[in-house]
């Protein structure tokens, strides 16, 4: 190359600060990628249930208007 950079020796420590973080991201990113991977190729049954019964969104079929309600509905536990 016709130019490189060239850094005082009083700079060293912070090169090697910023050196150990960028080997950091990458193994960050690198692990993220496999586990993206993993979960992609992986065939694990589902453990919760798609459907909430519990929450008021799922208890109706269509958003009602606003001010449909005289006062809130009474949840009940299932």
């Amino acid at each position: 190359p016709r130019r490189y950079s060239d850094y005082p020796d009083a700079f060293l420590s912070w090169n090697i600060i910023s050196s150990i973080g960028s080997l950091i991201s990458l193994m960050s990113i690198m692990m993220f990628i496999f586990i993206l991977w993993e979960s992609l190729i992986s065939n694990r049954q589902i453990i919760f249930n798609e459907t909430m019964t519990s929450s008021i969104e799922w208890l109706q079929k269509f958003p009602p208007m606003e001010h449909s309600y005289l006062e809130l509905p009474i949840l009940i536990k299932f």
